[in-house]
Protein backbone atom coordinates (compact mmCIF):
# COMPACT_ATOMS: atom_id res chain seq x y z
CA UNK A 1 0.00 0.00 0.00
CA UNK A 2 1.39 3.47 -0.84
CA UNK A 3 2.63 5.51 2.09
CA UNK A 4 0.40 8.46 1.26
CA UNK A 5 -3.32 8.27 1.99
CA UNK A 6 -4.17 9.12 -1.60
CA UNK A 7 -2.46 9.16 -4.93
CA UNK A 8 -1.25 12.69 -5.48
CA UNK A 9 -0.19 11.88 -9.00
CA UNK A 10 -3.46 13.01 -10.53
CA UNK A 11 -4.15 12.48 -14.17
CA UNK A 12 -4.83 15.88 -15.71
CA UNK A 13 -7.56 15.60 -18.32
CA UNK A 14 -8.62 19.16 -18.90
CA UNK A 15 -10.54 18.19 -21.99
CA UNK A 16 -14.23 17.38 -21.74
CA UNK A 17 -15.53 14.15 -20.30
CA UNK A 18 -18.03 11.96 -22.13
CA UNK A 19 -20.57 14.74 -21.63
CA UNK A 20 -19.87 18.31 -22.72
CA UNK A 21 -21.56 19.41 -19.51
CA UNK A 22 -18.59 18.47 -17.32
CA UNK A 23 -14.84 18.80 -17.61
CA UNK A 24 -12.75 16.33 -15.62
CA UNK A 25 -9.84 18.22 -14.07
CA UNK A 26 -8.15 15.27 -12.37
CA UNK A 27 -8.54 11.66 -11.34
CA UNK A 28 -6.70 9.80 -8.61
CA UNK A 29 -7.01 6.85 -6.26
CA UNK A 30 -7.73 7.53 -2.59
CA UNK A 31 -6.57 4.89 -0.12
CA UNK A 32 -7.64 4.31 3.50
CA UNK A 33 -5.40 6.13 5.95
CA UNK A 34 -5.11 2.93 8.01
CA UNK A 35 -4.74 -0.65 6.79
CA UNK A 36 -7.83 -2.84 7.00
CA UNK A 37 -8.09 -5.34 9.84
CA UNK A 38 -10.88 -7.14 7.94
CA UNK A 39 -9.67 -9.70 5.43
CA UNK A 40 -12.81 -10.49 3.46
CA UNK A 41 -16.61 -10.47 3.68
CA UNK A 42 -18.76 -13.09 1.99
CA UNK A 43 -21.61 -11.81 -0.18
CA UNK A 44 -25.00 -12.74 1.23
CA UNK A 45 -28.26 -13.97 -0.29
CA UNK A 46 -29.29 -10.30 -0.41
CA UNK A 47 -25.98 -9.13 -1.94
CA UNK A 48 -25.62 -11.72 -4.68
CA UNK A 49 -28.78 -10.88 -6.70
CA UNK A 50 -27.49 -7.30 -7.02
CA UNK A 51 -24.49 -8.38 -9.09
CA UNK A 52 -26.59 -7.66 -12.21
CA UNK A 53 -27.62 -4.15 -11.02
CA UNK A 54 -25.77 -0.94 -11.75
CA UNK A 55 -23.70 0.70 -9.06
CA UNK A 56 -25.79 3.01 -6.84
CA UNK A 57 -25.36 6.70 -7.79
CA UNK A 58 -26.57 9.29 -5.28
CA UNK A 59 -25.25 12.73 -4.43
CA UNK A 60 -25.91 16.06 -2.80
CA UNK A 61 -25.97 19.59 -4.20
CA UNK A 62 -24.33 22.05 -1.80
CA UNK A 63 -23.98 25.82 -1.74
CA UNK A 64 -20.70 27.51 -2.59
CA UNK A 65 -17.99 26.33 -0.16
CA UNK A 66 -16.12 29.03 1.78
CA UNK A 67 -12.85 27.41 0.69
CA UNK A 68 -10.78 27.89 -2.45
CA UNK A 69 -10.49 24.90 -4.76
CA UNK A 70 -6.88 24.20 -3.86
CA UNK A 71 -7.97 23.79 -0.24
CA UNK A 72 -11.34 22.09 -0.77
CA UNK A 73 -10.19 19.22 -2.99
CA UNK A 74 -7.28 18.09 -0.75
CA UNK A 75 -9.60 18.36 2.27
CA UNK A 76 -12.19 16.08 0.65
CA UNK A 77 -9.52 13.58 -0.39
CA UNK A 78 -8.09 13.47 3.11
CA UNK A 79 -11.49 13.08 4.79
CA UNK A 80 -12.45 10.37 2.27
CA UNK A 81 -9.23 8.56 3.15
CA UNK A 82 -10.13 8.69 6.85
CA UNK A 83 -13.69 7.60 6.13
CA UNK A 84 -12.50 4.55 4.20
CA UNK A 85 -10.72 3.36 7.34
CA UNK A 86 -14.19 3.06 8.90
CA UNK A 87 -15.50 1.33 5.74
CA UNK A 88 -12.60 -0.85 4.50
CA UNK A 89 -14.79 -3.01 2.20
CA UNK A 90 -15.38 0.05 0.00
CA UNK A 91 -11.65 0.26 -0.67
CA UNK A 92 -11.46 -3.40 -1.67
CA UNK A 93 -12.40 -5.47 -4.71
CA UNK A 94 -14.71 -8.39 -5.39
CA UNK A 95 -13.17 -11.82 -5.73
CA UNK A 96 -14.72 -15.24 -6.35
CA UNK A 97 -13.21 -18.24 -4.59
CA UNK A 98 -12.62 -21.68 -6.07
CA UNK A 99 -16.06 -22.84 -4.89
CA UNK A 100 -17.85 -20.02 -6.72
CA UNK A 101 -18.58 -17.83 -3.67
CA UNK A 102 -18.01 -14.09 -4.28
CA UNK A 103 -16.38 -12.15 -1.44
CA UNK A 104 -15.30 -8.58 -0.81
CA UNK A 105 -11.53 -8.68 -0.49
CA UNK A 106 -10.59 -5.83 1.87
CA UNK A 107 -7.17 -5.25 0.33
CA UNK A 108 -6.98 -1.43 0.54
CA UNK A 109 -6.92 -1.03 -3.25
CA UNK A 110 -8.66 2.33 -2.86
CA UNK A 111 -11.51 4.21 -4.53
CA UNK A 112 -11.55 6.53 -7.52
CA UNK A 113 -11.74 10.27 -6.84
CA UNK A 114 -12.61 12.74 -9.60
CA UNK A 115 -12.45 16.51 -9.52
CA UNK A 116 -14.63 18.08 -12.20
CA UNK A 117 -16.05 21.45 -13.17
CA UNK A 118 -19.33 22.52 -14.74
CA UNK A 119 -19.13 26.24 -14.06
CA UNK A 120 -21.62 27.06 -16.80
CA UNK A 121 -24.33 25.79 -14.43
CA UNK A 122 -25.88 27.87 -11.64
CA UNK A 123 -27.80 26.26 -8.79
CA UNK A 124 -31.05 28.10 -9.48
CA UNK A 125 -30.89 27.11 -13.15
CA UNK A 126 -30.65 23.36 -12.48
CA UNK A 127 -33.16 23.32 -9.60
CA UNK A 128 -36.08 24.84 -11.48
CA UNK A 129 -39.39 23.81 -9.86
CA UNK A 130 -42.05 21.83 -11.75
CA UNK A 131 -39.61 20.74 -14.43
CA UNK A 132 -37.98 17.49 -15.42
CA UNK A 133 -34.71 16.75 -13.62
CA UNK A 134 -31.96 18.79 -15.26
CA UNK A 135 -29.79 16.53 -17.48
CA UNK A 136 -26.60 17.93 -15.97
CA UNK A 137 -27.08 15.84 -12.83
CA UNK A 138 -26.45 12.67 -14.83
CA UNK A 139 -22.94 13.92 -15.58
CA UNK A 140 -21.96 14.41 -11.94
CA UNK A 141 -21.18 10.74 -11.25
CA UNK A 142 -18.46 8.23 -12.08
CA UNK A 143 -18.96 4.70 -13.43
CA UNK A 144 -22.10 5.24 -15.52
CA UNK A 145 -23.97 2.00 -16.29
CA UNK A 146 -21.29 -0.08 -14.55
CA UNK A 147 -22.68 -3.48 -13.54
CA UNK A 148 -21.89 -4.46 -9.95
CA UNK A 149 -20.23 -7.74 -11.00
CA UNK A 150 -17.45 -5.58 -12.46
CA UNK A 151 -16.32 -4.86 -8.91
CA UNK A 152 -13.98 -7.77 -9.58
CA UNK A 153 -11.89 -5.40 -11.71
CA UNK A 154 -13.23 -1.90 -10.93
CA UNK A 155 -13.06 0.05 -7.67
CA UNK A 156 -16.03 -0.71 -5.44
CA UNK A 157 -16.67 3.01 -4.95
CA UNK A 158 -15.98 6.36 -6.59
CA UNK A 159 -16.50 9.98 -5.58
CA UNK A 160 -16.87 12.84 -8.04
CA UNK A 161 -16.73 16.44 -6.81
CA UNK A 162 -18.11 18.82 -9.44
CA UNK A 163 -17.70 22.56 -9.02
CA UNK A 164 -20.57 24.68 -10.35
CA UNK A 165 -20.71 28.45 -10.84
CA UNK A 166 -22.13 28.96 -7.34
CA UNK A 167 -22.11 25.57 -5.68
CA UNK A 168 -20.66 22.08 -5.63
CA UNK A 169 -22.09 18.61 -6.21
CA UNK A 170 -20.64 15.61 -4.36
CA UNK A 171 -21.67 12.39 -6.06
CA UNK A 172 -20.94 8.92 -4.68
CA UNK A 173 -21.08 5.76 -6.77
CA UNK A 174 -20.98 2.46 -4.87
CA UNK A 175 -21.30 -1.17 -5.91
CA UNK A 176 -24.87 -2.39 -5.26
CA UNK A 177 -23.72 -5.92 -4.39
CA UNK A 178 -21.74 -4.37 -1.53
CA UNK A 179 -24.24 -1.86 -0.10
CA UNK A 180 -27.96 -1.19 0.12
CA UNK A 181 -29.40 2.24 0.86
CA UNK A 182 -28.87 1.93 4.62
CA UNK A 183 -25.16 1.18 4.23
CA UNK A 184 -24.71 3.70 1.41
CA UNK A 185 -26.04 6.63 3.43
CA UNK A 186 -24.14 5.60 6.54
CA UNK A 187 -20.96 5.89 4.46
CA UNK A 188 -22.05 9.21 2.93
CA UNK A 189 -23.02 10.66 6.33
CA UNK A 190 -19.68 9.59 7.81
CA UNK A 191 -17.80 11.18 4.90
CA UNK A 192 -19.58 14.47 5.61
CA UNK A 193 -18.95 14.21 9.36
CA UNK A 194 -15.24 13.60 8.91
CA UNK A 195 -14.95 16.50 6.45
CA UNK A 196 -16.66 18.75 8.98
CA UNK A 197 -14.13 17.74 11.62
CA UNK A 198 -15.71 14.91 13.61
CA UNK A 199 -12.80 12.80 14.83
CA UNK A 200 -14.72 9.57 15.47
CA UNK A 201 -17.52 8.06 13.37
CA UNK A 202 -20.82 8.40 15.23
CA UNK A 203 -22.40 5.41 13.45
CA UNK A 204 -19.71 2.74 12.97
CA UNK A 205 -20.86 -0.01 10.58
CA UNK A 206 -21.35 -3.59 11.71
CA UNK A 207 -19.39 -6.05 9.54
CA UNK A 208 -20.67 -9.26 11.12
CA UNK A 209 -21.68 -12.08 8.80
CA UNK A 210 -23.70 -14.17 11.24
CA UNK A 211 -27.29 -14.24 10.04
CA UNK A 212 -29.59 -16.35 7.90
CA UNK A 213 -28.63 -14.43 4.74
CA UNK A 214 -25.11 -15.93 4.79
CA UNK A 215 -25.56 -19.08 2.72
CA UNK A 216 -23.44 -21.90 1.31
CA UNK A 217 -25.49 -21.87 -1.91
CA UNK A 218 -23.65 -20.81 -5.07
CA UNK A 219 -25.31 -18.43 -7.54
CA UNK A 220 -24.63 -19.67 -11.11
CA UNK A 221 -23.34 -16.81 -13.26
CA UNK A 222 -22.65 -16.61 -16.99
CA UNK A 223 -19.08 -16.47 -18.20
CA UNK A 224 -17.83 -12.92 -17.94
CA UNK A 225 -20.57 -11.98 -15.51
CA UNK A 226 -24.22 -10.95 -15.81
CA UNK A 227 -25.77 -8.03 -17.66
CA UNK A 228 -28.53 -5.78 -16.33
CA UNK A 229 -32.04 -7.20 -16.69
CA UNK A 230 -33.57 -4.14 -18.41
CA UNK A 231 -32.71 -2.57 -21.77
CA UNK A 232 -31.79 0.93 -20.63
CA UNK A 233 -32.47 2.22 -24.14
CA UNK A 234 -36.10 3.34 -23.90
CA UNK A 235 -36.94 7.08 -23.84
CA UNK A 236 -37.68 8.28 -20.32
CA UNK A 237 -38.69 11.37 -18.42
CA UNK A 238 -37.71 12.01 -14.83
CA UNK A 239 -39.24 14.39 -12.30
CA UNK A 240 -38.88 15.13 -8.61
CA UNK A 241 -42.41 15.29 -7.23
CA UNK A 242 -42.75 16.96 -3.82
CA UNK A 243 -45.39 16.12 -1.24
CA UNK A 244 -45.76 18.29 1.86
CA UNK A 245 -46.49 16.82 5.26
CA UNK A 246 -50.07 18.11 5.08
CA UNK A 247 -50.67 16.49 1.68
CA UNK A 248 -49.34 13.16 2.91
CA UNK A 249 -51.51 13.34 6.03
CA UNK A 250 -54.55 13.88 3.78
CA UNK A 251 -53.67 10.76 1.80
CA UNK A 252 -53.12 8.82 5.01
CA UNK A 253 -56.50 9.91 6.35
CA UNK A 254 -58.26 8.81 3.16
CA UNK A 255 -56.41 5.50 3.19
CA UNK A 256 -57.41 4.78 6.77
CA UNK A 257 -60.97 6.08 6.52
CA UNK A 258 -62.98 4.64 3.62
CA UNK A 259 -66.10 6.08 5.27
CA UNK A 260 -65.62 9.12 7.40
CA UNK A 261 -67.29 12.06 9.06
CA UNK A 262 -65.12 15.13 9.46
CA UNK A 263 -66.58 15.78 12.94
CA UNK A 264 -65.32 12.45 14.26
CA UNK A 265 -61.60 13.26 13.95
CA UNK A 266 -59.67 10.02 14.38
CA UNK A 267 -62.62 7.64 14.26
CA UNK A 268 -64.31 5.91 11.35
CA UNK A 269 -68.01 5.19 10.91
CA UNK A 270 -68.80 1.57 10.11
CA UNK A 271 -72.26 0.00 9.82
CA UNK A 272 -72.53 -3.35 11.57
CA UNK A 273 -74.71 -6.25 10.53
CA UNK A 274 -77.71 -4.92 12.47
CA UNK A 275 -77.65 -1.63 10.67
CA UNK A 276 -76.25 0.19 13.71
CA UNK A 277 -73.33 2.56 13.42
CA UNK A 278 -70.15 1.79 15.37
CA UNK A 279 -66.96 3.78 15.80
CA UNK A 280 -63.80 1.90 14.91
CA UNK A 281 -60.27 3.20 15.52
CA UNK A 282 -58.17 4.06 12.52
CA UNK A 283 -56.07 1.26 11.10
CA UNK A 284 -52.32 1.44 10.89
CA UNK A 285 -51.81 2.10 7.18
CA UNK A 286 -48.71 4.28 7.16
CA UNK A 287 -48.14 7.61 5.49
CA UNK A 288 -45.69 6.07 3.05
CA UNK A 289 -48.02 3.19 2.15
CA UNK A 290 -50.76 5.75 1.51
CA UNK A 291 -48.44 7.74 -0.77
CA UNK A 292 -47.37 4.58 -2.61
CA UNK A 293 -51.00 3.57 -3.17
CA UNK A 294 -51.83 7.03 -4.54
CA UNK A 295 -48.91 6.78 -6.96
CA UNK A 296 -49.74 3.20 -7.99
CA UNK A 297 -53.29 4.13 -8.93
CA UNK A 298 -52.25 7.34 -10.72
CA UNK A 299 -49.50 5.74 -12.82
CA UNK A 300 -51.83 2.87 -13.73
CA UNK A 301 -54.45 5.40 -14.90
CA UNK A 302 -51.79 7.28 -16.84
CA UNK A 303 -50.65 4.13 -18.62
CA UNK A 304 -54.18 3.89 -20.02
CA UNK A 305 -54.49 0.11 -20.30
CA UNK A 306 -57.40 -1.06 -22.39
CA UNK A 307 -57.57 -4.43 -20.65
CA UNK A 308 -59.03 -4.30 -17.13
CA UNK A 309 -57.84 -7.86 -16.49
CA UNK A 310 -54.17 -6.97 -17.03
CA UNK A 311 -52.04 -7.52 -13.93
CA UNK A 312 -50.20 -4.58 -12.42
CA UNK A 313 -47.45 -4.97 -9.82
CA UNK A 314 -46.14 -2.55 -7.19
CA UNK A 315 -42.79 -3.74 -5.86
CA UNK A 316 -41.31 -2.31 -2.64
CA UNK A 317 -37.87 -2.90 -1.13
CA UNK A 318 -38.00 -3.55 2.62
CA UNK A 319 -35.22 -3.47 5.20
CA UNK A 320 -34.94 -6.86 6.92
CA UNK A 321 -32.56 -5.85 9.73
CA UNK A 322 -35.33 -5.28 12.26
CA UNK A 323 -37.61 -7.97 10.85
CA UNK A 324 -35.35 -10.89 11.72
CA UNK A 325 -35.45 -12.62 15.10
CA UNK A 326 -32.93 -12.09 16.55
CA UNK A 327 -32.68 -8.60 15.06
CA UNK A 328 -29.63 -7.62 13.04
CA UNK A 329 -27.67 -4.51 13.95
CA UNK A 330 -29.34 -1.45 12.30
CA UNK A 331 -25.92 -0.50 10.88
CA UNK A 332 -25.18 -3.94 9.44
CA UNK A 333 -22.97 -3.32 6.40
CA UNK A 334 -24.17 -4.81 3.14
CA UNK A 335 -27.53 -5.53 1.57
CA UNK A 336 -30.17 -6.83 3.92
CA UNK A 337 -33.28 -6.14 1.89
CA UNK A 338 -36.03 -8.12 0.21
CA UNK A 339 -38.57 -7.15 -2.41
CA UNK A 340 -42.32 -7.29 -1.71
CA UNK A 341 -44.54 -7.47 -4.80
CA UNK A 342 -48.20 -6.49 -4.48
CA UNK A 343 -50.35 -7.59 -7.42
CA UNK A 344 -53.80 -6.54 -8.61
CA UNK A 345 -55.68 -6.39 -11.87
CA UNK A 346 -56.01 -2.95 -13.44
CA UNK A 347 -59.77 -3.19 -12.99
CA UNK A 348 -59.50 -4.04 -9.28
CA UNK A 349 -57.02 -1.27 -8.57
CA UNK A 350 -58.95 1.48 -10.35
CA UNK A 351 -62.49 0.47 -9.41
CA UNK A 352 -61.70 0.50 -5.70
CA UNK A 353 -60.76 3.59 -3.70
CA UNK A 354 -57.39 4.62 -2.26
CA UNK A 355 -58.09 2.76 0.97
CA UNK A 356 -58.32 -0.58 -0.86
CA UNK A 357 -55.01 -0.12 -2.70
CA UNK A 358 -53.24 1.13 0.43
CA UNK A 359 -54.52 -1.83 2.42
CA UNK A 360 -53.14 -4.28 -0.17
CA UNK A 361 -49.68 -2.74 0.29
CA UNK A 362 -50.09 -2.49 4.06
CA UNK A 363 -51.07 -6.13 4.54
CA UNK A 364 -48.08 -7.32 2.52
CA UNK A 365 -45.67 -5.19 4.54
CA UNK A 366 -47.16 -6.28 7.87
CA UNK A 367 -46.97 -9.93 6.83
CA UNK A 368 -43.26 -9.63 6.02
CA UNK A 369 -42.09 -10.86 9.42
CA UNK A 370 -39.24 -13.06 10.59
CA UNK A 371 -40.83 -16.21 9.17
CA UNK A 372 -41.48 -14.56 5.79
CA UNK A 373 -37.93 -13.24 5.58
CA UNK A 374 -36.50 -16.67 6.33
CA UNK A 375 -38.85 -18.29 3.82
CA UNK A 376 -37.62 -15.83 1.20
CA UNK A 377 -34.03 -16.88 1.89
CA UNK A 378 -34.97 -20.57 1.58
CA UNK A 379 -36.83 -19.91 -1.67
CA UNK A 380 -33.74 -18.19 -3.09
CA UNK A 381 -31.50 -21.06 -1.99
CA UNK A 382 -33.82 -23.49 -3.79
CA UNK A 383 -33.64 -21.41 -6.97
CA UNK A 384 -30.76 -18.90 -6.76
CA UNK A 385 -31.16 -16.07 -9.24
CA UNK A 386 -30.27 -12.47 -10.00
CA UNK A 387 -32.67 -9.68 -9.07
CA UNK A 388 -35.10 -9.09 -11.98
CA UNK A 389 -34.96 -5.30 -12.12
CA UNK A 390 -37.15 -3.72 -14.79
CA UNK A 391 -40.67 -3.25 -16.14
CA UNK A 392 -41.17 -6.47 -18.04
CA UNK A 393 -44.88 -6.28 -18.85
CA UNK A 394 -45.34 -2.50 -19.03
CA UNK A 395 -47.44 -2.46 -15.86
CA UNK A 396 -44.85 -2.60 -13.10
CA UNK A 397 -43.70 0.01 -10.57
CA UNK A 398 -40.57 -0.48 -8.47
CA UNK A 399 -40.16 1.68 -5.36
CA UNK A 400 -36.62 2.04 -4.06
CA UNK A 401 -34.72 4.09 -1.52
CA UNK A 402 -36.59 5.49 1.52
CA UNK A 403 -37.70 8.83 2.98
CA UNK A 404 -36.22 7.56 6.25
CA UNK A 405 -32.66 7.65 4.91
CA UNK A 406 -30.70 10.61 6.39
CA UNK A 407 -29.91 12.15 3.02
CA UNK A 408 -29.91 15.73 4.28
CA UNK A 409 -27.64 14.91 7.24
CA UNK A 410 -24.69 15.67 5.03
CA UNK A 411 -23.22 18.96 6.20
CA UNK A 412 -19.63 18.96 4.97
CA UNK A 413 -18.94 22.10 6.97
CA UNK A 414 -20.82 24.82 5.11
CA UNK A 415 -24.51 23.86 5.43
CA UNK A 416 -27.08 21.20 4.65
CA UNK A 417 -27.61 20.03 1.07
CA UNK A 418 -29.82 22.09 -1.21
CA UNK A 419 -31.01 18.95 -2.99
CA UNK A 420 -30.42 15.22 -3.40
CA UNK A 421 -30.14 13.75 -6.88
CA UNK A 422 -29.21 10.45 -8.53
CA UNK A 423 -27.37 9.48 -11.70
CA UNK A 424 -28.18 7.29 -14.69
CA UNK A 425 -28.02 4.02 -12.77
CA UNK A 426 -30.92 1.55 -12.67
CA UNK A 427 -33.41 3.81 -14.45
CA UNK A 428 -36.38 2.39 -16.39
CA UNK A 429 -40.07 3.09 -16.92
CA UNK A 430 -41.74 2.75 -13.52
CA UNK A 431 -38.64 3.15 -11.33
CA UNK A 432 -39.45 5.37 -8.35
CA UNK A 433 -37.07 6.46 -5.59
CA UNK A 434 -38.25 8.01 -2.33
CA UNK A 435 -36.26 10.80 -0.68
CA UNK A 436 -37.05 12.84 2.43
CA UNK A 437 -38.20 16.35 1.59
CA UNK A 438 -35.62 19.00 2.34
CA UNK A 439 -38.06 20.85 4.59
CA UNK A 440 -38.39 17.74 6.79
CA UNK A 441 -41.38 17.22 9.03
CA UNK A 442 -42.58 14.18 7.11
CA UNK A 443 -42.47 15.72 3.64
CA UNK A 444 -41.37 13.39 0.83
CA UNK A 445 -39.84 13.77 -2.62
CA UNK A 446 -40.43 11.05 -5.18
CA UNK A 447 -38.01 10.69 -8.06
CA UNK A 448 -40.42 9.45 -10.72
CA UNK A 449 -39.09 7.86 -13.93
CA UNK A 450 -41.69 7.10 -16.60
CA UNK A 451 -42.19 6.76 -20.32
CA UNK A 452 -42.79 10.26 -21.78
CA UNK A 453 -46.46 9.68 -22.66
CA UNK A 454 -47.18 8.24 -19.21
CA UNK A 455 -45.51 11.21 -17.51
CA UNK A 456 -47.54 13.62 -19.63
CA UNK A 457 -50.78 11.90 -18.57
CA UNK A 458 -49.71 11.82 -14.93
CA UNK A 459 -49.16 15.58 -14.99
CA UNK A 460 -52.80 16.01 -16.06
CA UNK A 461 -54.18 13.66 -13.40
CA UNK A 462 -55.99 15.95 -10.96
CA UNK A 463 -56.62 13.20 -8.42
CA UNK A 464 -52.84 12.83 -8.12
CA UNK A 465 -51.66 16.39 -8.77
CA UNK A 466 -53.88 17.87 -6.05
CA UNK A 467 -51.34 16.51 -3.55
CA UNK A 468 -48.24 17.76 -5.36
CA UNK A 469 -46.59 21.02 -4.31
Amino acid sequence: MPSSSYNSGSTNTTGSSSSSSVSIISKCTVFPDKPSVIKSLKLSVSDLPMLSCHYIQKGVLLSQPPLPTDTLIPLLKLSLSKTLSHFPPLAGRLTTDSHGHPHILCNDSGVEFRHATATQHHVDQILLPNCDVHPSFKTFFAFDTTVSYLGHTHPIAAVQVTELADGVFIGCTVNHAVVDGTSFWNFFNTFAEVTKGVSKATSPPDFSRENVFISPVVLPLPAGGPAVTFSGDEPLRERIVHFSRDAILKMKFKANNPLWNSDLNDSVIYANGNGKVNLKPKSEISSFQSLCATLWRAVTRARNFGDATKTTTFRMAVNCRHRLDPKVDPLYFGNLIQSIPTVASVGELLSHDLSWAANQLHQNVVAHDNATVRRGVKDWETLPKLFPLGNFDGAMITMGSSPRFPMYNNDFGWGRPLAVRSGKANKFDGKISAFPGRDGGGSVDLEVVLAPQTMACLELDQEFMQYVS
